[in-house]
């Protein structure tokens, strides 16, 4: 602490616990093997996967789940990939979700930040970091 500043480093058990906001992900038994009901509101969630694995679609339920809830969902489309009637089929308000198809990758993180620094939305979802490469 002399070095870093008071709080820089302590004991887990002095820190009271943190209640944190979930948006379950319309995945029951998921919900209960994240341990908090679903995903964290507030922090970065990775889904992670092979291709066609099902993460646009786990994205989709928890974007229907937030919504559902009265939470604002924004979708960052970096594939330019997004089937607008599968959304709608999972239960996503697709009229009231924000949409962007970057140009590139820049542009999907620089979009992304904008939305992040707003607070303007509960929900962001970028899809997918592979295609977040920069425009040639």
């Amino acid at each position: 602490e002399k070095r870093f500043g008071v709080g820089t480093l302590m004991r887990l058990g002095d820190k009271p616990l943190q209640i944190v906001d979930v948006i379950p992900t319309g995945a029951f038994n998921l919900d209960i093997a994240l341990g908090i009901g679903g995903v964290p509101k507030g922090r970065i969630t990775e889904i992670y996967g092979a291709e066609a694995s099902g993460k646009t679609t786990l994205s989709l339920h928890v974007a229907a789940e937030c919504q559902k809830l009265g939470g604002i969902v924004a979708f960052v489309d970096a594939e330019h990939a997004l089937d607008v009637s599968y959304a709608k089929r999972l239960g996503v308000q697709t009229d009231n979700m924000l949409l962007s198809q970057p140009d590139g990758g820049e542009q999907a993180l620089e979009v992304t930040e904008t939305l992040v620094r707003s607070s303007a939305v509960d929900l962001i979802i970028v899809d997918s970091v592979a295609a977040l490469v920069p425009k040639q």
